[in-house]
C-alpha cells in the first residue's frame, strides 16, 4: 500500500541493489523513491498494521474448542467465545484484519 512507503529518508532500510530499476524494486515487494540522493532508493516498506477481531458471521467461524468448552477455557486458549447461535462453533479463532 502507498502509505507503507511514506518513510523519512533516514528511516529507509535498503531493499535492492545498486542500479535497481523502479519496476524490479516494486516486483520484489519494496518501495522506490529516487528523489533523495545518498539514501536507499529501493527500500523496505513499513510493516502492515493488523489487529485481531472476532468474526461477526457465525458461519465463518473456525472451531477452536470442543463441545462444552466454557468461555473462560476458550479465552485462555486465545480464542473468541459467543454462545449463540446453535449449530456453529461457540469457541472460534480470531480473524486478522489489516488497518
Amino acid at each position: 500500500a502507498r502509505c507503507q512507503c511514506k518513510l523519512a529518508p533516514r528511516e529507509r532500510r535498503n531493499c535492492g541493489y545498486p542500479g535497481i530499476s523502479a519496476g524490479d524494486c516494486r516486483k520484489a515487494g519494496c518501495c522506490f523513491n529516487a528523489s533523495v540522493p545518498g539514501v536507499p532508493w529501493c527500500f523496505a516498506p513499513k510493516p502492515k498494521r493488523v489487529r485481531k477481531v472476532c468474526p461477526n458471521d457465525s458461519y465463518a467461524r473456525i472451531n477452536c474448542g470442543f463441545p462444552g468448552i466454557t468461555a473462560k477455557e476458550c479465552e485462555r486458549k486465545g480464542c473468541c467465545f459467543r454462545a449463540h447461535p446453535a449449530g456453529v462453533p461457540w469457541c472460534f479463532y480470531h480473524r486478522i484484519v489489516e488497518e
